[in-house]
């Protein structure tokens, strides 16, 4: 291993390192250091990234191109974000212990891992890797029921999907004789095996994605899990297999040939998403149902590929991410309160919980698309690269669906602010969850009305 290569693995051996001090901490000095030391590796590993590599491509299968240190240090900064969030609720719902904190780490490694992969085998083993966290993260909360069979239907159709996308990609090494990402997917280009490698790839990134039909298991997930692991799991995994789908669908030029499927799991998604939302009684559900149609809106975006459709799609993954932390850092902070999921118990959430509504409020408007939060600005760029493609009559599918959303996300703020408590805030909210959630409602608002620093940053290898 040379210096160079020492240099880009470093967030990746930060991580494992302080995954691993994190369980011997919880061994010696219980519920004590585990969090911090797990934050501390987190950040640490998100300014590491910052710095300028200086090599490019390391020999171990990973690389620090600017989108690779970008996702990776989201990653991190998410991760660490997250850790801050949980504490309070964590001691309401008594899940202790430093198997949280590490498994946070581990799922993080994996998407790390992901971020800066050249190798197949390291983007499979790093989507897998996280989402192997993500099925002990989602049954940690013991003393619920939900949360158990949460786990395990996650768990059972996890599974399904693993097998599905490991044997795509292995037809798309039997037909390319490599595992390198580039020269992989461009040998294999025509080859009928690999057409059919792809049609399995996409069973799998569909289950990631959480597109009709492979949907299923995101409302039981998100109402079943606790609140800050769903924060995580509905913005960091999102995010990673987002850009795995970029990824693979960039350096193999496929869009055109997966375009029909995309344009079909794009439909369903928005249309089924949004129309399930709208029955929705409980806002984990709804975020749940509403999740399915974002990602419909993504796969429109893969569908157009290179006519701005990639760019569209890893944008919408950051800001997608920050729009579901801040919805389930709110919810999260409601349930320490003993608010129910229910959307009538957050009727008053206004006066109860001012600074939660509020950003709760930010939120919905983001994932509405109401300007001038980057919600708006990642839809506008999706249809406007659709239109671009050629797709116009999906394009205004998708707009009409989107604005069928507003119904169901608007009735959420009318419950907190059109409505009376006579409540007072019941919930202490430290210094660091508010510094945290402020500053993620401030890029809301920055990304979409200076969307441009964020969008240089975006440059795909070999463009």
């Amino acid at each position: 291993m040379t210096t160079s290569d020492l240099w880009i693995a470093m967030p990746l051996l930060l991580l494992a390192a302080g995954a691993m001090v994190v369980l011997l901490l919880g061994a010696i000095v219980p519920n004590r250091y585990g969090s911090r030391v797990a934050i501390a590796c987190c950040v640490g590993a998100a300014l590491w990234t910052l710095q300028t590599p200086p090599v490019v491509t390391a020999s171990l299968g990973l690389a620090a191109t600017p989108v690779a240190r970008l996702f990776t240090a989201f990653f991190c900064l998410l991760a660490a974000s997250v850790l801050v969030i949980s504490p309070g609720y964590n001691d309401k719902r008594a899940i202790h212990g430093e198997e949280y904190p590490a498994t946070i780490l581990f799922a993080t490694f994996g998407m790390v891992a992901l971020a800066g992969a050249t190798s197949l085998l390291t983007m499979f083993l790093g989507l897998e890797a996280m989402t192997f966290g993500f099925y002990i993260l989602v049954a940690m909360d013991l003393r619920r029921d939900a949360s158990s069979e949460a786990g395990l239907k996650y768990l059972l159709l996890g599974a399904v999907a693993a097998g599905f996308l490991s044997f795509g990609l292995a037809l798309l090494y039997f037909a390319s004789g490599t595992l390198q990402s580039t020269a992989v997917l461009k040998a294999a280009a025509g080859d009928p095996l690999a057409l059919v490698g792809w049609g399995f790839i996409l069973i799998g990134i569909a289950f990631k994605l959480s597109l009709v039909p492979a949907h299923l298991w995101t409302p039981d997930v998100y109402q079943g899990s606790p609140a800050p692991v769903v924060a995580f799991l509905s913005a960091g995994s999102k995010a990673a297999a987002i850009l795995f789908a970029v990824l693979l669908l960039d350096a193999a030029g496929a869009a055109a040939q997966l375009r029909t499927p995309l344009l079909v799991l794009s439909l369903l998604s928005m249309v089924l998403g949004n129309l399930a939302a709208l029955q929705q009684k409980s806002i984990r559900r709804m975020l749940a149902y509403s999740a399915i149609a974002q990602m419909g809106y993504v796969a429109l975006a893969l569908a157009c590929g290179g006519s701005g459709g990639y760019l569209a799609a890893l944008y919408y993954a950051l800001v997608y991410a920050l729009m579901n932390f801040a919805a389930f850092g709110a919810v999260a902070l409601f349930e320490r309160s003993a608010v129910s999921d229910l959307i009538d118990d957050y009727k008053g959430g206004g006066e109860r919980e001012p600074f939660a509504a509020a950003l709760l409020t930010l939120a919905i408007f983001a994932l509405a698309g109401i300007p001038p939060t980057a919600g708006f600005t990642g839809k506008f760029m999706i249809f406007a690269a659709a239109l671009k493609g050629g797709e116009v009559t999906v394009a205004v599918i998708g707009i009409l669906t989107a604005a069928v959303s507003a119904y169901y996300y608007l009735r959420v703020v009318v419950n907190l602010y059109m409505t009376t408590s006579g409540e007072r805030c019941s919930s202490q909210i430290t210094t660091s969850e508010k510094t945290i959630l402020s500053v993620v409602a401030l890029l809301l608002l920055l990304l979409g009305l200076m969307p441009t620093p964020l969008l240089d940053l975006l440059v795909l290898p070999g463009r």
